[in-house]
């Protein structure tokens, strides 16, 4: 997130108001100095905001559907051509077992 808050001109974060991971995020946007808004969707577009940016970064909190991502995406197109951009994220590698009793 720190990484892409240097390359943009203003963050969208797709995500709950009441999502910690989504607040988060756009509070990380916020102390990079940078436009940084928490969006629930493409209708909460700010579009005098996005017509002044030269780039725009776009993530979402980790609870929000695609579709919203995608919505979002095809609510920027309609705005004037869109360069798309995607950065490569940090590897997970993480498992977790099931609990004992549920493995059953």
């Amino acid at each position: 997130m720190r990484a892409l808050s240097k390359l943009v001109d203003v963050l969208l974060v797709v995500g709950a108001k009441n999502s910690s991971n989504s607040t988060r995020l756009q509070e990380i946007g916020a102390e990079a100095n940078i436009p940084a808004f928490l969006i629930a969707d493409a209708s909460e577009l700010d579009r005098g905001v996005l017509r002044e940016a030269g780039i725009i970064g776009l993530t979402a909190g980790a609870s929000a559907p695609e579709i919203l991502v995608e919505g979002v995406v095809e609510a920027l197109r309609s705005l004037g051509p869109l360069e798309l951009t995607i950065l490569p994220g940090v590897a997970e590698d993480i498992e977790f077992n099931l609990p004992a009793e549920l493995n059953g």
